[in-house]
């Protein structure tokens, strides 16, 4: 499975309707949203009141990344945007198990996010229940970072849990992602790379969302 889910955080907002449109026409599986609060991660991005905006706008689902402290807070926001995949980091939630637990009940499909430092053997008792696992290619907070190279590795050993309980979780990767290594994150067993500047920057928004699922 070759997934692309485009990173809203590097789009042009000052002409916002535009990019969101060239999303709709290309063949991208979902649009990627990272909400910063300032406090888990060094940065602030965009609220509620925008996603409600863009979703009005954007044909594709929306893929939800919350990069927050106390996520448990904003699911019933979440779940009010439409988006059907809402993902938290392990590092932000104490009581992980139950977290995925609501999201769930809140009727979207769950998530949980690795930053780069933190081992993807954390998840053992905990990959089965979410349908994604979000492995972070560079240190949350800011686009435009250089790729961390020892994801590729992070990605085979996930791989291999997958496989090993037989579940079907999906392997996302986010930071860095370009068209000189997509192709080895897929191969290495990525399901859906997570794509900003590589797409938002492009001369060609719709042909490089085409090169980089191929």
């Amino acid at each position: 499975m070759k997934l692309l889910s485009p990173s809203l955080l590097s789009a042009n907002f000052g002409n916002l309707e535009r990019d969101i449109e060239l999303i709709n026409k290309s063949n991208a599986d979902w649009l990627h949203i990272d909400i910063m609060d300032g406090v888990f991660v060094p940065n602030i991005s965009f609220g509620f009141p925008v996603l409600k905006y863009v979703k009005q706008l954007c044909t594709k689902p929306l893929d939800v990344h919350l990069m927050i402290v106390e996520p448990d807070k904003f699911i019933n926001e979440v779940k009010e945007t439409g988006a059907i995949m809402m993902n938290v980091h392990y590092e932000a939630c104490t009581h992980l198990h139950r977290t995925i637990q609501r999201i769930h009940d809140a009727g979207m499909q769950a998530g949980v996010t690795l930053n780069p430092h933190t081992p993807v053997e954390v998840l053992e008792d905990i990959v089965a229940d979410v349908e994604m696992v979000l492995l972070m290619s560079v240190n949350p907070g800011f686009g435009g970072q250089k790729f961390i190279e020892n994801t590729y590795d992070k990605i085979r050993r996930l791989r291999a849990m997958i496989d090993r309980k037989g579940c079907k979780t999906l392997i996302q990767v986010d930071g860095g992602v370009n068209l000189k290594n997509a192709a080895a994150l897929y191969e290495a067993g990525a399901d859906c790379l997570v794509a900003g500047n590589a797409v938002f920057s492009a001369d060609d928004m719709v042909a490089t969302i085409a090169e980089l699922k191929k």
